[in-house]
């Protein structure tokens, strides 16, 4: 079956051609050219359907010779030829068209902004970034050029020009940019604390806030310098709205954060934020500091108890190696109960854990399934060796 990137590419191609075939027909019904047209025509369309894109491709660039009227598969080819790594003989087609007399103003900036693509795909990036430049000076197609030149500034990590036109498309769309000139700033913040400019690196940041105010990146780095610099008060601010921000980055922020925590000396704050984390991210870190906290402040038995009581709900084998090493240390500690504990934790991780996985999608499963519920893959689901079922 012809692959649906193919027929994307060539659906316009072959629509074109069967426009130009229908309208000759119409004037010259019965004529031979027509006929030997139509002929080539079905020969490459076969071809196509076969999946020899390469037969097709020279059957099809036969019929644009033949009339090279037809503007709209010159452009289908550009473009099937740039998709197939052949950018030299896309520019030069591309390059044709730009100087054929009478081309609308559309045309030519259709044209223009094809070439710049066939450019950028052969990293002349000079060139593409000429004609998208000259492009929004003429106030043409400027919302694609500046979304080119977005890409261009961007792999010449050239991040305030990259900012500028970010800018530039949201006034012309509409579309926000928030997000994207966040990571520009950060960007520009790093390279700033690189060479020592904490100052300049922190105006970068407070505009990449100002950009997006849910900029985990933006928390993350104000975390780093302030930590750097020994603003402990700073750093846990910055650190702890990340992790909030974004749960998923908070084993990345605990280690500084309980840092930050212990040298500046806000015991009752490092665990309320503890307690608020248990309670909303699904892993075992935060539960773990805090049980530390805990044994540090009430002694090993009120530790043991919390832990006990978290695995009951959220078993997890790091947890479980936790709760070992604590009552190996804890003289108090009941043996008995400990097992009993154990053996819970042992069969809720049992129960919850995936017996069987697709080697396609990677889909877990309890029972076995011969076709994937997930990817619909045949007899990819297999029997999934675990530690916590081996």
């Amino acid at each position: 079956m012809i692959s649906l990137a193919w027929l994307l590419v060539l659906l316009p191609l072959v629509g074109t051609i069967g426009w130009f075939l229908g309208r000759r027909g119409g004037e010259r019904r019965g004529g031979a050219r027509i006929s030997r047209l139509s002929a080539t025509y079905f020969r490459g369309l076969n071809y196509l359907l076969n999946e020899q894109q390469d037969k097709a491709i020279e059957v099809f660039l036969q019929i644009a010779e033949r009339d090279r009227e037809t503007l709209e598969t010159q452009f289908t080819l550009g473009t099937l030829f740039r998709r197939r790594g052949e950018v030299d003989r896309a520019i030069r087609l591309h390059q044709n068209v730009i100087s054929r007399p009478g081309l609308s103003d559309d045309q030519r900036t259709r044209a223009i902004l094809a070439l710049g693509e066939d450019y950028m795909r052969a990293g002349l990036l000079d060139r593409a970034e000429t004609l998208f430049a000259d492009l929004v000076k003429m106030g043409a197609a400027a919302p694609q050029a500046l979304r080119h030149l977005m890409s261009i500034y961007q792999a010449e990590r050239d991040w305030q020009q990259a900012i500028d036109h970010a800018r530039r498309y949201e006034t012309a769309t509409g579309e926000p940019m928030g997000r994207l000139v966040a990571q520009f700033e950060c960007e520009l913040a790093e390279r700033a604390w690189i060479r020592g400019d904490g100052a300049l690196a922190r105006r970068h940041l407070e505009r990449a806030s100002a950009a997006d105010a849910n900029s985990v990146r933006a928390a993350l780095l104000e975390g780093q310098i302030e930590l750097a610099e020994g603003n402990d008060a700073a750093a846990i601010r910055a650190y702890e709205r990340a992790a909030r921000l974004d749960l998923e980055f908070l084993p990345e922020v605990l280690p500084s954060l309980l840092a930050a925590y212990e040298r500046s000396g806000h015991p009752a704050r490092a665990r309320g934020f503890l307690l608020e984390m248990v309670e909303r991210y699904p892993g075992v870190s935060p539960a773990l500091a805090l049980v530390r906290r805990i044994e540090a402040e009430e002694g090993a038995a009120p530790a043991l108890a919390f832990l006990r009581e978290h695995l009951r709900q959220r078993p997890s084998i790091r947890g479980e190696a936790a709760l070992i090493d604590l009552a190996l240390r804890s003289e108090t500690a009941d043996p008995r109960g400990l097992l009993v504990a154990l053996q819970q934790i042992n069969e809720q991780l049992i129960v919850r854990s995936p017996g069987y996985r697709c080697q396609g999608c990677g889909f877990g499963a309890r029972a076995h399934h011969w076709q994937c519920p997930s990817c619909k893959q045949w007899a990819t689901i297999k029997p999934l060796p675990h530690v916590a079922t081996e």
